[in-house]
């Protein structure tokens, strides 16, 4: 996805919290140890101004406790770098991993090194108990949940609103009832991005978290359930409501496959707009801000996921955790401070960051925007459920053209074919899952 350009802004601010070591940042022992001479390494996805933003959190810690930390950044070929590594015998201090499917295979090879008794205090203090279960396996802490993504929200173009006098839905009902009255004026209700499979996952994962629950999420996500449960069919049922209306996504089904994630999103907020609304995660921010001429908080604004039959607040996020693959002094230091609430506070006042960490100061995210998605990751609470095809196998939910992106682009282009839909998800996760 695009990226968010350096700014004068945030060059300003980085300097600034270069000079002052982090804001008064603290490492998470807090036990004033210097670890001046020792040296951890840390792996992970970002780039870009991510990594500028994460090497001021590092530079943090450097101020406070005397270790050098080495960022190394790997993208998307991560599991591969990480798994290479560890095979070579020569694997990072610390990894920042998305999937949790890769965080548990590492942990069964006993590749990983279970957090400490310190770490887990931290982590059981500062965060939701979901937040500590996604990082815990066979009864261990092997994981901090860093930096999340809030991946239940519709974004929205007020000057689309305005013309019909909506106000942010609340109810799916109201949702589908917004966006026919868009209709009316000529625009599409929603931009959908069908060329990449992932989007549609999204949409599946917050349409079934709220008409199934988070118990029977959880069961779907391992495969205890098959996808031809009646609770799949109510949530296919549902998306069909929208996704069956040509009227209401841009180009209709056939259109929206022909579409990109980031176009989807210029197509709300570009000029001309060819819809109102587009769902998608909080970064859907930095596509506005690059690509449109749209100000987010003024013209680019979001409402939670609409409650469906009544359901409660609920978050579908995504995240990177921290996990320990070296047993040392500087290590441990360095995954209580990611623990702690000192290291989000760094990034937080940078922008483009969330933190599942429910004692960062709503003052210390620097826009109400961004606030808002942060109190609304924390408020769900137990309610969080992470993106369900990232916890599932790769063959099934995370490969291109295949697998359940495949399944539910099909479904995009026919939504009338449930039954057949049912069948092919079942059957694409059985020989994924047996793997």
């Amino acid at each position: 996805m695009s990226r968010l350009k350096v700014t004068a802004a945030l060059v300003a601010a980085i300097a600034t919290l270069t000079a002052c070591g982090g804001g008064g940042t603290t490492a998470g022992g807090g036990d004033g140890k210097s670890l001046s001479g020792q040296t951890v390494e840390v792996v992970g996805t970002w780039s870009g101004d991510e990594q500028l933003r994460f090497e001021q959190v590092l530079s943090a810690f450097k101020e406070k406790t005397g270790a050098e930390v080495r960022y190394t950044p790997a993208g998307d070929e991560l599991p591969t770098v990480l798994q290479t590594r560890v095979q070579g015998g020569t694997p990072p201090n610390v990894a920042l991993v998305a999937q949790p499917g890769l965080v548990e295979q590492l942990a069964k090879a006993g590749s990983l090194k279970p957090l400490s008794a310190d770490v887990e205090k931290l982590v059981t203090e500062h965060n939701a108990a979901v937040w500590k279960k996604l990082g815990t396996f066979e009864g261990k802490l092997y994981g901090v949940y860093f930096k999340a993504a809030n991946k239940s929200t519709v974004w929205y173009s007020e000057k689309a609103f305005g013309q019909v006098g909506a106000e942010p839905p609340k109810t799916w009902e109201d949702f589908l009832k917004v966006g026919r009255a868009v209709v009316d004026t000529g625009q599409a209700a929603v931009s959908v991005g069908g060329a990449d499979g992932w989007t549609l996952t999204d949409w599946f994962e917050n349409v079934y978290l709220r008409t199934a629950g988070p118990e029977n999420y959880d069961k779907l996500a391992k495969h205890e359930i098959p996808w031809t449960d009646p609770s799949v069919r109510k949530a296919l049922e549902t998306l069909a409501q929208l996704w069956g209306d040509p009227r209401l996504v841009d180009g209709g089904g056939a259109g929206a496959l022909q579409t990109e994630f980031p176009k989807s999103v210029i197509n709300v907020f570009g000029e001309p707009p060819k819809a109102a609304m587009v769902f998608e995660a909080d970064f859907v921010a930095s596509v506005i801000t690059t690509n449109t001429k749209a100000k987010v908080g003024e013209d680019a604004k979001f409402f939670k996921f609409p409650s469906i039959g009544g359901s409660k607040d609920a978050v579908v996020a995504g995240g990177d955790v921290a996990v320990q693959l070296k047993d040392d002094e500087a290590t441990n230091e360095l995954m209580k401070f990611l623990a702690s609430p000192d290291a989000g506070k760094v990034w937080a006042q940078l922008g483009g960051f969330l933190s599942p960490n429910k004692d960062i100061p709503e003052d210390n995210y620097p826009d109400d925007v961004t606030r808002e998605l942060a109190k609304q990751l924390v408020d769900a609470g137990d309610n969080v459920r992470f993106d369900m095809s990232d916890l599932a196998p790769a063959a099934f939910g995370g490969t291109k053209g295949a697998g359940e992106w495949k399944a539910l682009q099909d479904f995009l282009a026919n939504p009338a074919d449930i039954d057949g839909t049912l069948q092919r998800l079942e059957s694409e996760a059985a020989k994924a899952y047996q793997k």
